[in-house]
């Protein structure tokens, strides 16, 4: 998969008070250089109502680095997010990719990270394919999980969500990275970065290995080792048999 055919190369113009993105195609050469972010809906079919997932991905190693999902996503919420990301990472200089939604436009959310000295940038209305790679990636998520199960709970759907996210980050490889997994080129990519200011990021990214090695115990202890096993489909009302399909490498 070739991200979609989400990637164009075209030079865009920056109009208006916001920073518009100048190229489609976004190019990183070490981990949390440029992050990109989106909202997906998803359907929990046991309460007849959506929920909000809002997934940040760092654009180097594919990995999903901050992720929520509530009844609701607003503006409060994403300072939260980028606060904890700050805490962890620092986002000074940070390249930050974003649609025109209104909780990533509102002047607290701008201000918050202008403080930061992040580089918030805005695609253009209608144009997805500037924000390729998390729109891409909330894609896979709905074809290899939301598909293929009737949540009867939010609980249920944020149980598999979690599992999800460790699995696609650590286990999924991804093609077009070598193929290796997210969290795999995320970690090269801190052993071949020798700047300081990115010294706590990979303490942070071995953190995160041990904290996967302790979620998926957990998740073994449960009977679930992977998010298509029997088991997991055994926890959720599944779709109808011929609907599952084979997991494939992107």
């Amino acid at each position: 998969m070739d991200e979609q055919k989400l990637l164009l190369g075209k030079v865009i113009r920056s109009r208006g008070k916001r920073t518009w993105v100048q190229y489609r195609q976004i190019s990183a050469h070490q981990p949390m250089e440029y992050l990109c972010l989106d909202i997906k809906y998803v359907w929990v079919h046991g309460e007849g109502r959506w929920y909000y997932l809002l997934s940040i991905m760092d654009v180097f190693s594919r990995k999903i680095i901050q992720w929520i999902f509530q009844r609701s996503v607003r503006k409060h919420d994403v300072i939260v997010m980028f606060r904890r990301l700050h805490t962890q990472y620092n986002l000074k200089g940070v390249l930050i990719r974003n649609d025109n939604g209104s909780q990533f436009l509102a002047n607290q959310v701008r201000s918050y990270l202008a403080e930061l000295e992040a580089k918030q940038e805005f695609t253009h209305v209608a144009t997805p394919e500037e924000n390729a790679y998390i729109e891409a990636f909330h894609s896979i998520l709905q074809r290899e999980l939301v598909e293929r199960f009737e949540f009867s709970s939010f609980y249920e759907a944020n149980q598999h969500l979690q599992h999800y996210m460790q699995w696609y980050n650590y286990e999924r490889k991804h093609r077009k990275l070598g193929p290796i997994t997210p969290q795999q080129k995320w970690e090269t990519g801190l052993l071949t970065t020798s700047t300081p200011e990115f010294a706590h990021v990979s303490e942070r990214a071995r953190l995160g290995s041990k904290e996967f090695t302790e979620h998926q115990t957990q998740f073994q202890l449960s009977g679930i080792t992977d998010p298509t096993t029997d088991a997991v489909t055994r926890r959720c009302s599944n779709k109808k048999e011929n609907n599952r399909h084979v997991l494939h490498i992107f």
